[in-house]
C-alpha cells in the first residue's frame, strides 16, 4: 500500500515552542519502518517545514493511507487535514495516533477520520494496513478505538524495527533544539516510574514503564550522523546501575556525542557521581522539572522532592558544566509577589533557560475533573491547551496581568545582560540571534492574549 504520514503544523492560536525548535517526527520515523518492513511505501511530510498545503502531497502521492500524529494542541488542525484529505481522495483512509488519541481518542471523533489508534501504536497500525489490504473486518484490533469498546492493554516491551531516519532526510538540517543543532531524537525508555499529580506520561502507558536493550539503543546511535542527541525519555534518569552501562558502552564503542535528556532533581541531587560521569561522556544538557520556589507546592503536585533538593541539584549541574533548562508551573491563585518571588529565586539559582508553564490540568488527568469548572478555555479549543495558555481562571489578578507578568518575568530572565554574555559565549552570536528571534515571536503571541484579553 501507498502510505503517507504527517506531522502537523501548530495551529496559529498555539503559543509556538517551533519558534525555538523543531525536532524530527521520531513517531513516524518508526511507524514508516515498521510499514516498510511489512512490504508497504512509506512517504513523511513534515507539515511545519513545508510551505505547501497537505491537498497539494495528497494529489502528488496518492496515498491509500494517510496517517496523523498529534498532541492535544494539534486536534482541530488534525480535522482540517482530514477534510481537506477527503475533498481530494474520499476513499483515503486517514488515520490518527500519537500520545492524545492514547488517553481521550474520542476528542478525535469525527466524519472524516477512519481510524483512531488508542494503544500499541505500532502494533496497531500494522494490524490496520493488513487488514485494509485484505479487505478484513478492522474492528476486531484492539489498538483501534470505538465507542464503548473494551479497554486496550498496553504493551510493556518494545520489539521493533529502529526509525528509519532516512525517511526526513531533506528535513534533516532543519531539526535543532535551541543549541542543539542540527539535533535527533532518540527514545530509550517508555512510561515514567513516578506520580507526579499535574503529569500526564502515566496516563500514556497506563502507569507502566519499561526500557530497551543499551545494545540494542548503542547500535541505533552508531548510525545517526548528527553529533547532538535528543533523549526523549520521559525521565532518563533513573537507574543508577543503567546509566553507568551507558556510559561504558558509549566508551568501548569510541561514541562522541552530545546529550540533551530529562531527568528529575532528587536523583541529580542524590547521584552526584553519576553525572560526574555521564559529563564525561557527552552530557551537555539537562531539562529539570523544577516545578516550583514553594515548599507547600512541590507538595501540591506530589513531586517528592523540595526546594533545597532542587537547588543542590542545580549546583551539581553547573559544577560539571551541565546546563539545566528548567520547567516551572506558574500557579492560578498567583499574583505578582509571587512572580516577584520566583524571578529572585532564579536569579539566586542562576539558571539561564526557563520554560514558565500556567497550570495546566490536562484532560485525561484527575485533575482536569477537579479543575473543569474554573476553566476559561473551552475543552474544545484544543489549541489552547499547549502549556502556554492559561486554561483555568486565575483567582487573585486579571488574565492581561498574569500573562504580562509572564511575558516581564521571561524578559528579566533571558534578556538579563550577564545571561547574555554567558550564553553568546558559550554558543556564539549567531545562534543567539537564531534564538532571540525565536523568542520574539512566542512574545508576540503573548502581547496578543494581553491585547485582547
Amino acid at each position: 500500500m501507498n502510505i503517507l504520514l504527517v506531522r502537523p503544523k501548530p495551529h496559529k492560536e498555539t503559543i509556538g515552542l517551533q519558534n525555538v525548535m523543531i525536532c524530527e517526527p521520531l513517531e513516524l520515523e518508526y511507524l514508516g519502518a515498521f510499514a516498510e518492513a511489512l512490504g508497504h511505501k512509506v512517504t513523511i511530510i513534515d507539515m511545519i517545514l513545508e510551505k505547501k498545503p497537505l491537498s497539494h502531497f495528497i494529489g502528488v502521492y496518492k496515498p491509500q493511507v494517510v496517517g496523523l500524529t498529534s498532541y492535544i494542541a494539534h486536534i482541530n488542525i488534525i480535522k482540517e487535514y482530514a477534510e481537506e484529505i477527503k475533498k481530494v481522495d474520499p476513499s483515503c483512509k486517514v488515520v490518527v495516533g500519537g500520545v492524545h488519541s492514547e488517553v481521550v481518542p474520542e476528542d478525535f471523533s469525527c466524519v472524516n477520520i477512519d481510524y483512531i489508534v488508542r494503544g500499541n501504536g505500532l502494533k496497531t497500525f500494522g494490524e490496520l494496513l493488513e487488514a485494509l489490504e485484505g479487505n478484513k473486518a478492522v474492528g476486531t484490533i484492539e489498538g483501534i478505538w470505538e465507542e464503548n469498546k473494551g479497554r486496550c492493554i498496553k504493551e510493556t516491551t518494545f520489539n521493533y524495527p529502529r526509525p528509519n531516519r532516512s525517511l526526513v532526510s531533506r528535513y534533516r538540517d532543519k531539526y535543532y533544539y535551541m543549541f542543539h543543532n542540527p539535533c535527533a531524537l532518540i527514545k530509550t525508555s517508555y512510561g515514567c516510574p513516578y506520580q507526579c499529580s499535574f503529569c500526564f506520561c502515566r496516563q500514556i502507558t497506563d502507569g507502566k514503564y519499561f526500557v530497551r536493550d543499551l545494545q540494542d539503543i548503542i547500535e541505533e546511535i552508531k548510525d545517526i550522523e548528527e553529533r547532538e542527541l535528543y533523549i526523549v525519555d520521559d525521565d532518563f534518569l533513573v537507574d543508577r546501575k543503567r546509566i553507568l552501562d551507558f556510559c561504558n558502552l558509549l566508551r568501548e564503542n569510541d561514541i562522541h556525542k552530545n546529550f540533551l535528556i530529562y531527568g528529575r532533581s532528587d536523583f541529580i541531587a542524590e547521584n552526584e557521581d553519576i553525572i560526574k560521569e555521564f559529563a564525561t561522556c557527552g552530557l551537555r544538557a539537562v531539562i529539570v522539572g523544577l516545578e516550583s520556589s514553594s515548599e507547600e507546592e512541590l507538595k501540591k503536585y506530589n513531586k517528592k522532592s523540595s526546594v533545597a533538593i532542587n537547588e543542590r541539584a542545580i549546583n551539581i549541574l553547573k559544577k560539571y558544566d551541565v546546563e539545566c533548562y528548567g520547567t516551572l508551573i506558574l500557579g492560578v491563585d498567583w499574583d505578582g509577589r509571587d512572580f516577584d518571588r520566583l524571578y529572585k529565586w532564579i536569579r539566586k539559582i542562576d539558571i539561564k533557560f526557563i520554560n514558565l508553564q500556567p497550570f495546566t490540568p490536562l484532560p485525561g488527568t484527575k485533575l482536569f475533573e477537579e479543575y473543569q469548572d474554573k476553566l476559561i478555555i473551552p475543552r474544545e479549543e484544543y489549541e489552547k491547551w499547549d502549556l502556554a495558555h492559561l486554561t483555568v481562571v486565575p483567582s487573585k489578578i486579571s488574565i492581561r496581568n498574569y500573562y504580562w507578568n509572564i511575558v516581564k518575568l521571561y524578559y528579566k530572565v533571558t534578556m538579563n545582560p550577564v545571561n547574555l554574555m554567558k550564553m553568546i559565549k558559550k554558543y556564539g552570536l549567531i545562534e543567539n540571534i537564531k534564538l532571540s528571534i525565536g523568542a520574539f515571536n512566542i512574545t508576540m503571541q503573548y502581547v496578543g492574549k494581553i491585547l485582547r484579553g
